[in-house]
């Protein structure tokens, strides 16, 4: 065994908690196997190593599953408000305490750095919270009648049970994210977690658990995606289906939701460019490319994949900023550096194909450009300057640790760069220029515009973006608006 492979097996078997780690699916209140015991194995990513296996559950166990949601519903989205909400409250503290088992059990199955691992156990807490606080203010406004005699009422109400599908890059705040919301609201929650990534999501339901959810309210369905989310997709039980992954599978499932036309919510892709202007604060816009570059190890939705650069401070910007990736540590995530392991073999080539394109496009390698010599899934942080428009990493999401810099000489013609993406998700924009501020925070076709700093991001904001970035938002009160229905009552009052 590995020296490496011997610190995460430490790190596993010294959980405070030793039931957080479960291999087994949740569903309708029992911890269950695949009846034939076929099961799927989770790998550490740093280093290959085996960390466990789950079931790969059968569609029948999904619809079992569904139909005991849909049972469940009518007395869990009968409860007051308030009831719901201690419940979630005490979901929210059973987090809060387990935040040390919950980041490590996380790094050991997806490999992100300790402390951002941390950082995103607080980030899902966040969500239990605030969405334990909204679960007693759904409401709506009110309308004053116009017709005679009559008096109107306008009520939201929950729809019914949620088909959640989670990604691996943010296992545990994706997941809250998604299910309190839905829970506040008053749903029931099937939800299936990327099967790279599992443990985070059953971790959480084993701590729901303990903190009272009813058997059926909360359930999380482990197996291999075509079963178990088609399944969800052709149930007509599962109302509301969210989905947060790539538009390439958020094509496929908004297709196979057609027939049941169900509520769709969907985070999908993101291309996002970052734009600084020559009259930018030049440190501070350096500082907050590289954390919009390369928190999560690029692996994230968020992450700024164009760098556009006026160019009076094109060259100096770009040294400025590779000189800070060269010193950016690189290694597994218990040790903490800067950059850990990318999830797999398929994410590592698709760095290189995007590297050697741009280099033969034109591009200059100013560093990294390699996988590095710790792991097969570690690739060095990357700089690429003179990239030209029609490489690779400007066309799709790299979904890595690579930044490509360009140059530009007007606010047209970065604009016009910026916006040419069917994924609009968020944008970067660094300038002191309260005018330039106004029009780029209109014309930029993003749903969300990050303007002279980095982390946007929270429970009270509505995150989601345009165009074929995905459909309708997450967070914020709008977040669950999405799992209701609006109704409209009409009563003679003769």
């Amino acid at each position: 065994m590995s020296a490496l492979a011997a610190l995460e097996k430490t790190a596993l078997s010294a959980l405070h908690d030793p039931r957080l780690f479960r291999e087994y699916a949740y569903a309708d209140g029992r911890w269950i196997a695949a009846p034939d015991g076929a099961e799927i194995d989770v790998t550490n990513p740093a280093d290959g190593t085996r960390v466990g296996a789950v079931p790969a559950l059968s569609a029948a166990q999904v619809d079992e599953t569904i139909s005991a949601a849909h049972r469940a519903f009518r007395e869990w989205s009968m409860l007051l408000p308030q009831e719901r909400s201690q419940i979630l409250l005490r979901w929210h503290g059973l987090i809060v305490n387990a935040r040390e088992d919950l980041a490590r059990l996380m790094v050991i199955e997806q490999g992100k750095p300790l402390s951002e691992a941390c950082g995103e156990i607080d980030y899902a807490a966040s969500f239990v919270e605030f969405y334990a606080e909204e679960a007693k203010r759904l409401n709506i406004e009110s309308v004053t009648s116009h017709l005679p005699d009559a008096q109107m009422r306008i009520s939201r109400e929950p729809a019914g049970v949620a088909g959640l599908v989670t990604p691996w890059n943010f296992p545990s705040a994706m997941l809250t994210r998604k299910a309190a919301a839905a829970l506040a609201a008053g749903c029931t929650v099937v939800a299936h977690p990327s099967s790279e990534t599992p443990f985070s999501a059953l971790a959480l339901a084993e701590l729901a658990e303990r903190a009272g959810f009813p058997a059926g309210v909360l359930n999380v369905l482990t197996g291999k995606a075509a079963e178990v989310v088609g399944a969800m997709t052709a149930s007509l039980h599962v109302r509301v289906l969210s989905f947060t992954g790539s538009t390439e599978i958020g094509r496929l499932l908004y297709g196979q939701c057609a027939p049941t036309v169900k509520k769709l919510v969907m985070e999908l892709g993101g291309h996002a460019p970052f734009i600084a202007f020559a009259d930018c604060d030049f440190e501070r816009a350096v500082e907050s490319a590289v954390s919009a570059k390369f928190a999560t190890s690029g692996q994230d939705c968020l992450a700024a994949n164009r760098f556009y650069i006026e160019q009076p401070i094109y060259d100096a910007f770009v040294e400025a900023f590779a000189e800070k990736v060269r010193a950016l540590s690189i290694g597994p995530g218990l040790e903490d550096p800067d950059i850990g392991p990318l999830i797999n073999a398929r994410a590592v080539a698709k760095q290189e194909a995007h590297v050697a394109d741009a280099l033969k496009r034109g591009a200059r390698l100013l560093t990294g450009g390699k996988r590095s010599n710790i792991g097969p899934n570690f690739f060095l942080p990357t700089v690429l300057a003179d990239v030209p428009p029609d490489a690779l990493i400007f066309r799709e999401e790299t979904f890595g640790p690579i930044a490509a810099f360009t140059p530009f000489d007007s606010e047209d013609d970065v604009l016009q760069q910026a916006n040419d993406t069917e994924t609009g998700l968020v944008a970067y924009l660094h300038t002191q220029s309260p005018a330039r501020i106004a029009r780029f925070t209109r014309l930029l076709e993003f749903g969300m515009v990050a303007v002279n700093r980095t982390k946007i991001t929270g429970a009270p904001i509505p995150f989601g973006g345009t165009k074929q970035a995905g459909l309708g938002r997450e967070g914020s009160r709008m977040g669950m608006e999405e799992f209701t229905n609006v109704k409209y009552v009409c009563a003679d009052t003769r």
